[in-house]
């Protein structure tokens, strides 16, 4: 999700966000799979694959998805894509003609704002606060909204029941579409997780996405979404004319993977590490910064945000930091609007407890 660049020289406390925990991902394991894929295949499956994905993934996002998520499906409504990033292209393709009001997230990933910005949308920014979008600034024409309401990003916001009802009666009065980006759904830490708004809808008004780049690793690039029936052939077709299919071989393995029960041991593994350190980067945050920050995002996810209480540069914090081998992010490339807030993203995916509260007590020299 809008990750950062490789920098270079790599810093040795890097808070970068969007990426995966690639050191507790079972390598050896997938290895195995996939060289048994490859041995054992038939001649017919190097040939092309169905634009939609295979059967055997489709099956198995569903029947995780159904669990895991609260979402409703069946395998007809999945198509499998190249990271979420297509997906959303898709999205666009299918559903946006140049000139119409797309309703989005302010701030939001880039991501979102550059494909709908290509496809010659009108962007209407919609105001996001500490409990997400607010649905009482939608606008009062569009044909589509995009959010990210298990974890705002960039805020870290979760958007409360009442909040996630009204926005689907919006949706039904308008006659409009949500897009939910759901790329950070797996990770909740404090009470009982929302579920999807996708598993809230009676009426076929949402789009879902989601995303292995965050549970699995980036470099297998696969994705999904989750269609209402009406939509499936033309999503399929778009999804054929922009690259005929998805890897197969990959497909194979990732959907053993998630049947055997693999997927969900990971994800467990997973979810304890990640506690882990957002425990040590909340407890580092409050020993060294204190009262000089407001932080949000803390309650899901893999990053949170650091609202200094005082006015500061983001440019010039970040390159202080930098200096002294810490690696934080800005936001305010996140806003369509202009804003005078200025913020840091601080994940927390690839560092340990110590590096952490390391990289803490070094930026609080700086704030």
């Amino acid at each position: 999700m809008d990750s950062p660049r490789r920098r270079s020289p790599l810093l040795r406390y890097d808070f970068a966000y969007g990426r995966s925990d690639t050191e507790t991902f079972p390598f050896e394991v997938w290895r195995r799979i996939l060289l048994r894929h490859t041995r054992n295949a038939p001649v017919r499956t190097f040939d092309y694959g169905p634009a939609i994905g295979s059967l055997e993934l489709r099956e198995a996002i569903c029947t995780h998805l159904r669990r895991s998520r609260a979402v409703v499906c069946d395998p007809t409504e999945v198509i499998v894509v190249n990271g979420s990033q297509q997906a959303l292209d898709l999205v666009v393709r299918v559903l946006v003609d140049r000139g119409d009001r797309v309703a989005i997230e302010d701030p939001h990933y880039n991501g979102i704002r550059e494909v709908l910005r290509v496809a010659g949308a009108q962007l209407v920014p919609v105001p996001v606060d500490r409990d997400g979008l607010n649905p009482a600034k939608l606008p009062k024409h569009a044909s589509l909204v995009f959010v990210t309401p298990s974890h705002q990003f960039p805020t870290g916001a979760i958007l409360p029941l009442a909040r996630r009802l009204a926005l689907l009666d919006w949706a039904r009065h308008k006659n409009a579409v949500i897009v939910e980006d759901d790329y950070d759904g797996e990770f909740h830490y404090e009470g009982r997780p929302l579920e999807s708004l996708q598993g809230l809808d009676t009426d076929g008004r949402i789009v879902y996405i989601g995303t292995f780049s965050r549970t699995v690793f980036p470099a297998l690039r696969i994705g999904y979404l989750i269609v209402p029936k009406s939509l499936v052939a033309a999503f399929t077709a778009a999804k054929w004319l922009n690259d005929l299919h998805s890897a197969t071989l990959e497909q194979q393995t990732l959907a053993e993977f998630i049947t055997t029960g693999m997927y969900e041991r990971h994800l467990r593994r997973l979810r304890r590490r990640s506690t882990a350190r957002r425990a040590a980067l909340l407890d580092a945050i409050q020993k060294n910064l204190g009262e000089r920050v407001e932080v949000t995002g803390d309650g899901s996810g893999a990053h949170v945000v650091l609202w200094p209480k005082k006015r500061i540069s983001e440019d010039a914090i970040i390159a202080c930091a930098a200096s002294l081998g810490v690696g934080i992010y800005g936001i305010s490339h996140c806003f369509l609007t202009r804003s005078s807030r200025t913020g840091l993203m601080l994940g927390y995916a690839r560092l340990n407890e110590k590096e952490i509260r390391e990289g803490i007590r070094l930026l609080s020299e700086i704030l």
